[in-house]
């Protein structure tokens, strides 16, 4: 690239925010991305790497300020990996964010749906129900926080206003207890060391607080059995603390092999009116409040009645699913984590409800399984992880003929190339809206209602 080289200072407008959470300007038609910064700012731009077709760069001053600009609450939000915008309103967050969403299904999944009101959340700080903190060494001593963006360079900060005040009390106590008995954070390139992450999970309804250490080996861990009367003297919350064996070199945080050094492994809470069980394993959103109410929408969407057959594609620990299965004659569920499907089939007993089927298995495969067997769900509703759903599952949901798919993603990208396929197989992608369950951040949930367009089905 010829017009501009590493160092170089230019003048820059802000005219708009990426996915990832970066200002774009445009300077002699290229496109150069600055990290915090707002729509509307002027800056003078450090260009600190180039590309062939476009170029970082950093914010040397600003001449002219955005209207959507605030000062940063944080100490470390320009380093940490965590939050993207806490340098703008939160007005203009969610306008960014219903654009992100916006953008992908139109510009990937080339649909037209129509979208519904954006919902923000009320609750923007200390809304987190799970915390996943690196541990790392520094001078000899243990350290925990965050990793920079782009690394596993540990940030050094456990006071993260998105998750609760006592999560910060508690780590704070365990890295206190680790130095006090030397022991030895994980290093990620030597591959030694004992102790890789905190892990901990907080019921927002009921309080109650797990504490789970990733641990390369659990036999060497034994001195962490010391650990839990430190804690539970000064945390009455703390109803579970466990081992969780991870020896392997990956970016996975949890590892399979549990040991439970005091309690069951598991935390109960309420989700949509339902006492819920939470293992280490099972996926659980972490913004309850907001996602009872996405919840809420998304039965809204799904038009349910006491005639109905509700299949829930990846359902984790079953919420979705049982806020919704006295509504319905009959709820299946599908979930790859065992101990997720133990903590549902547990839920809906604890519950009451007995018209729940909880099977474990991959979602494509139990899904052409349950197609065989003559399985035809009225209403289908999908809420699969980033990457969204493979092929031979939005196929098999298309045979089984629904009335309407409600598909929920925390990947907007995904969501719209999932919507597009299932309009390929016969669908109409209807509504779309966007839900804020993590703000200061850029992600953001989507919920879809897409209608079979068939007139008439088969449902022998």
């Amino acid at each position: 690239m010829e017009d501009l080289k590493k160092n170089d200072i230019i003048p820059l407008e802000i005219t708009d925010i990426t996915n990832e959470g970066n200002g774009v300007g445009r300077y002699n038609g290229i496109a150069v991305f600055v990290p915090s910064t707002a729509v509307g700012d002027v800056i003078e731009c450090r260009i600190v790497k180039v590309k062939s077709s476009f170029c970082y760069g950093k914010a040397e001053s600003f001449t002219v300020r955005s209207s959507k600009r605030i000062e940063s609450d944080c100490p470390v939000s320009k380093y940490c990996g965590g939050c993207s915008f806490r340098h703008m309103s939160y007005e203009e967050e969610c306008r960014v964010k219903d654009g992100f969403i916006r953008a992908s299904f139109e510009r990937i999944g080339k649909l037209a749906p129509e979208y519904l009101p954006f919902i923000g959340c009320k609750d923007i700080d200390l809304y987190r129900n799970k915390a996943q903190y690196p541990v790392a060494e520094s001078d000899g001593k243990a350290v925990c926080g965050f990793y920079a963006k782009r690394s596993h360079r540990v940030v050094e900060f456990t006071g993260c206003r998105l998750q609760p005040e006592v999560f910060s009390e508690i780590v704070d106590k365990i890295i206190n207890y680790v130095n006090k008995f030397h022991i030895k954070a994980y290093d990620e390139v030597k591959l030694t060391g004992l102790l890789r992450h905190i892990y901990l999970r907080r019921g927002a309804h009921s309080g109650e607080i797990m504490v789970c250490l990733v641990v390369t080996s659990i036999k060497k861990a034994a001195v962490f059995e010391g650990l839990v009367p430190v804690l539970l003297s000064s945390f009455s919350d703390i109803k579970t603390v466990l081992l969780n064996e991870n020896p392997k070199n990956t970016n996975v945080i949890l590892g399979d092999k549990m040991k439970y050094l005091y309690g069951d492994g598991n935390i109960t809470d309420t989700m949509c009116g339902n006492m819920v069980s939470i293992s280490p394993l099972s996926f659980y959103q972490v913004n309850t409040c907001q996602a009872e109410l996405l919840y809420s929408k998304a039965g809204e969407l799904a038009e349910l009645s006491q005639n109905m057959t509700l299949l829930d594609l990846y359902c984790g620990a079953g919420t979705i699913g049982l806020s919704m299965a006295r509504q319905v004659k009959k709820l299946v569920g599908v979930e790859i984590v065992q101990p997720a499907i133990d903590n549902a089939v547990a839920n809906a007993k604890a519950n009451g409800i007995d018209n729940a089927e909880f099977i474990c298995g991959d979602a494509g495969k139990v899904a052409g399984l349950l197609y065989e067997r003559g399985e035809r769900p009225d209403v289908i509703i999908a809420d699969p992880a980033r990457r969204g759903c493979d092929r031979e599952s939005l196929e098999y949901m298309a045979k089984m003929s629904p009335d309407r798919i409600i598909m929920i993603s925390c990947n907007h990208t995904t969501a719209a190339r999932d919507c597009a396929i299932l309009e390929e197989l016969g669908f109409s992608c209807d509504k779309v809206m966007g839900v804020d369950l993590f703000p200061r951040t850029t992600h953001v949930e989507t919920v879809c209602l897409l209608s079979n367009n068939k007139a008439s089905k088969d449902r022998s």
